[in-house]
């Protein structure tokens, strides 16, 4: 996952959670959207930090060129 996707999930996951749109009833008798917007908020945020983490680890990471003769 991108930093992109995981803004993405967060962002769909704080509308649920505030309530800021309202769902039709026909979705609220299947799902829970509080519950869902929970579920985005924490995959995205867990997504932001291994993003970080794994970008991180790249930059620190050095190449050695060994060259042989023989």
């Amino acid at each position: 996952m991108g930093i992109g996707i995981g803004i993405l999930l967060l962002v769909i996951g704080l509308i649920l959670v505030l309530d800021a749109i309202t769902l039709p009833d026909s979705v609220t008798d299947v799902i829970d959207a509080q519950m869902i917007g929970w579920i985005c908020v924490i995959v995205g945020a867990l997504s932001l930090v291994l993003v970080v983490v794994m970008n991180q680890q790249r930059s620190k990471t050095r190449h050695i060129e060994e060259r042989r003769e023989g």
